[in-house]
C-alpha cells in the first residue's frame, strides 16, 4: 500500500476506556501504535489521565472527573471480594453510560470507528443506533464467558471439572442478583430515549460487539473457547506504562543499588484502604530477611515506621524496576501481571475481586507463582512462600521461559491491523 493510499484511508479511532492505569496504558499504547500508521486516536476516560495523553499528542476527551475517581479510591468497598462490583458499577459504569454514547455522537465523523472496553456500554449503544464500528477490547480473559473453562470467579472454581450446567446456572445467578440489577435501569432508560428495544441480559446482548472482539492477552495466558464469541480474536500482552515521562527517583535507584533485589509489594495504583497488606508484609520481609520495596501512591496505609531494608516509593514504571527485582507480591491486576511476566520474576498473587482471582490460577497453572487470598495473607506464611519462590530453580526457569514469548509490538500490529479491517462510518 502506498502512503497516499493509506492516507486517504486513515481513520478516527476513538478509544473509550473504564478504571486505573492498568487499564488505560494498553489502550494509550493501541493509541500511538494507530497514530504511527497515520491515523487519529483519541482516548476517551476519566479526567486524571488527559494530561499524560496529550503530552504523548494523543486526542483526549474527559469522560469522569479527577475529584470522581478520588472518591471511588476512598471508597472502602473497592477491593471487597463481594461488594467490589457493586462499587465500581454505582460510580464508575453506570454514570458513564449515556455521556459516553453522548461523546461518540457529538464526534462521530466519516471514517470513525471505535474501539472500547467491554464496561463502556455507551459505546455499543452507538454502534447500534448510529453505525458506528465498534470493536469491543478486552484487556482480561474474565470478560469472556464460558461454560467449557471459566477459570475462577472470586472463590469458585469455574474450570473444566464443574458440570458446564452448574457454570451457566452460576452464571444467570450472577447477572440476576448482581450485574443486570446495577447496569440494566441506566442502560435501557438511554436506550427508550433513542428508540432502541430493550435488553435483558448485559453479557447476552451487550458486552461483545458483532463485529469484533478484541483480546489484548496470548493464547498460552487463556486458551481461546468453542463458545466464546466467533469474531473474538487475540492479539496478546500490551506493554505500556509511563516510562518514557517518569524518573525513576534516584533515592530507588541508591536503594536498589544497596543490596540483594528486594521483593516488590504493591496492591494496584487505585488501592488506598489496604493497611493490613503493607502491614504483615513488612513484617514478612523481617520474618524472611528479605528487603522489601512498598509501591503506592497513597501512604496513609503504610506502617509508620519502616524497619531497616525497607522502603517505600510513590508508584515508579515497574518496566523500569521490576527486572531488578526478586519477586513481586500484588492484587492480580492485568496490566502489573504482564509486566512482572515480562520482568521474569516470579509472582505471589493477593487477589481480591475483579478478574484477579482468576488471573491469579491462571499464573499457578503457568508455574509462575502463587496465590494466596487476603484472609490468608499472614506475615509467617508470606514468608515461607516467598523464600520458596525465590529460592526455585524450576520457577526462576518457567519465569524466564514464558517471558520470551511476550512482543508488544507484534501484538500491537495485530491489534491496529484487525482494527483497520473494521467497516467504515460514513456520515
Amino acid at each position: 500500500m502506498t502512503q497516499p493510499e493509506k492516507s486517504r484511508r486513515s481513520l478516527h479511532v476513538l478509544l473509550p476506556t473504564l478504571g486505573s492505569a492498568g487499564d488505560v496504558n494498553p489502550v494509550v499504547a493501541l493509541g500511538l501504535a494507530l497514530q504511527k500508521r497515520g491515523h487519529r486516536a483519541t482516548l476517551i476516560t476519566n479526567e486524571l489521565f488527559g494530561d499524560y495523553a496529550r503530552s504523548l499528542g494523543l486526542g483526549f476527551i474527559a469522560l469522569g472527573t479527577a475529584a470522581e475517581a478520588s472518591e471511588i479510591i476512598a471508597d472502602p468497598r473497592l477491593w471487597h471480594p463481594t461488594r467490589g462490583f457493586e462499587c465500581v458499577a454505582e460510580r464508575v459504569i453506570v454514570p458513564s453510560i449515556a455521556p459516553l454514547y453522548d461523546i461518540i455522537e457529538r464526534h462521530v465523523e466519516s471514517g470513525t470507528v471505535v474501539a472500547a472496553s467491554g464496561m463502556c456500554f455507551g459505546a455499543r449503544v452507538a454502534q447500534e443506533k448510529l453505525g458506528v464500528p465498534l470493536a469491543t477490547v478486552h484487556l482480561q480473559p474474565t470478560m469472556l464467558r464460558s461454560v467449557v473453562d471459566f477459570g475462577r470467579y472470586g472463590v469458585i472454581p469455574m474450570g473444566p471439572r464443574m458440570p458446564r450446567a452448574v457454570k451457566s446456572s452460576l452464571f444467570w445467578l450472577l447477572d440476576h442478583l448482581i450485574i443486570d440489577r446495577a447496569i440494566i435501569p441506566e442502560l435501557n432508560a438511554l436506550r427508550a430515549r433513542l428508540g432502541l428495544r430493550r435488553v435483558r441480559r448485559v453479557f447476552d446482548a451487550h458486552v461483545h460487539s458483532p463485529e469484533l472482539v478484541l483480546g489484548l492477552f496470548p493464547e498460552w495466558f487463556a486458551p481461546p473457547q468453542n463458545d466464546w464469541p466467533a469474531n473474538t480474536r487475540l492479539a496478546g500482552f500490551v506493554l505500556h506504562d509511563a516510562s518514557e515521562t517518569v524518573e525513576v527517583p534516584a533515592a530507588l535507584k541508591e536503594f536498589l543499588d544497596a543490596g540483594p533485589p528486594p521483593v516488590v509489594f504493591t496492591p494496584g495504583s487505585a488501592a488506598a484502604t489496604l493497611h493490613k497488606f503493607f502491614a504483615e508484609s513488612v513484617e514478612a520481609c523481617r520474618i524472611a530477611g528479605l528487603r522489601g520495596l512498598l509501591v503506592t501512591d497513597h501512604p496513609a496505609q503504610l506502617p509508620k515506621n519502616l524497619p531497616p531494608g525497607v522502603r517505600a516509593f510513590p508508584y515508579v514504571p515497574f518496566s523500569r524496576i521490576l527486572p531488578r527485582c526478586a519477586a513481586i507480591v500484588y492484587h492480580g491486576g492485568i496490566g502489573t501481571l504482564a509486566q512482572a511476566i515480562h520482568a521474569r520474576i516470579p509472582h505471589m498473587v493477593v487477589p481480591n475481586s475483579y478478574d484477579q482471582p482468576d488471573n491469579a490460577l491462571r499464573i499457578e497453572r503457568l508455574g509462575l507463582g502463587v496465590r494466596i487470598y487476603p484472609r490468608h495473607y499472614k506475615a509467617r506464611l508470606v514468608a515461607m512462600k516467598l523464600r520458596e519462590l525465590i529460592d526455585s530453580e524450576n520457577i526462576r526457569e518457567r519465569c524466564r521461559d514464558i517471558a520470551l514469548t511476550i512482543d508488544t509490538e507484534a501484538a500491537l500490529e495485530r491489534a491496529c491491523d484487525l482494527i483497520e479491517q473494521l467497516p467504515r462510518h460514513a456520515t
